[in-house]
């Protein structure tokens, strides 16, 4: 999908996000390590923090609204909805509106997702499919936007297995992790190598300069978390251009129970922020 101004679209609607507003434990031995993850809903405002390069815009706005619910029983279910204004100057305004669902099982061999983007009232082919991990390959059957299967490396995982081997990886003490990545997004046949960067623990006692709901929360407030900055780079550019810098760079804290606050996301050109500006506790079933 093309925009009227060399700014790439996944820039424009921010669609990381979503990758890394989620997390479930899956493989036994990493579940004793992160520990059970939090039913809840998430309000995030965007703003423009900075902007930068060739591309340089002069605004930007928008939010983004997050629901997680599921169970180790029933499998996990990630809605998100952004929607997102960017202006790139001499009037030139672009408006977008992106839906995904997404649905995981608990042994991560089973990942469903639909993504639907609208970018200034234009619709485009939405993305979907599913995902189904067999010994040590993935197969992936698209419906859309064309019909289409194909196999992925079994050492890929999906959106909520990368915050669950961030949480496991923080609290054994690791610093640098890297994993390859697919969502499903783009035209659902893109998968990214990712390098991600862990800070020191932040103990949930320790005083903070800009609160937010998450961090008022009572069910939050002695909870660890860690700044965490993940690099996406596109996997197939690699082979082809050597030293690579990365497509985009999310930064952001994360909770033990897999919540996310303090979101930037660097696009080279310019970066964003998301404050977190509401946040609600979602009762979750226990399996019998």
């Amino acid at each position: 999908m093309a925009s009227s101004f060399p700014i790439p679209v996944r820039a424009l609607v921010f669609s990381a996000a979503a990758i890394l507003l989620s997390g479930i434990a899956k493989d036994p031995a990493l579940a004793g390590a992160s520990g059970p993850f939090l039913a809840h809903q998430a309000l995030y405002e965007l703003k423009l923090v900075k902007s930068r390069g060739s591309n340089a815009i002069n605004g930007a706005r928008g939010r983004i609204l997050y629901n997680f619910s599921g169970s180790a029983c029933e499998g996990y279910t990630s809605e998100f909805r952004q929607v997102s204004e960017l202006d790139s100057g001499e009037g030139r305004m672009t408006l977008s509106d992106l839906r995904s669902h997404s649905w995981e099982d608990a042994d991560g061999k089973s990942y469903r997702f639909k993504i639907d983007t609208r970018m200034n009232d234009t619709d485009s082919a939405p993305v979907d499919g599913v995902a189904e991990r067999v010994g040590d390959r993935i197969t992936v059957k698209l419906k859309q936007p064309v019909t289409k299967t194909f196999e992925l490396d079994g050492k890929v995982v999906f959106p909520t297995e990368q915050i669950q081997h961030i949480i496991a990886a923080a609290r054994a003490g690791k610093s640098v992790l890297e994993l390859m990545v697919y969502d499903g997004s783009d035209n659902g046949e893109k998968v990214y190598n990712t390098l991600t960067v862990i800070g020191k623990p932040i103990p949930g006692t320790l005083s903070i300069a800009s609160p937010d709901p998450s961090t008022d929360n009572d069910q939050m407030k002695t909870l660890t978390r860690w700044p965490v900055t993940v690099s996406y780079y596109d996997r197939d550019a690699k082979a082809k251009e050597g030293e690579q810098t990365p497509v985009y760079a999310m930064s952001f804290e994360l909770f033990e129970n897999g919540v996310s606050r303090a979101l930037v996301l660097d696009y080279n050109d310019f970066v964003i922020a998301g404050a977190m500006g509401r946040f609600d506790v979602r009762d979750s079933k226990p399996c019998k």
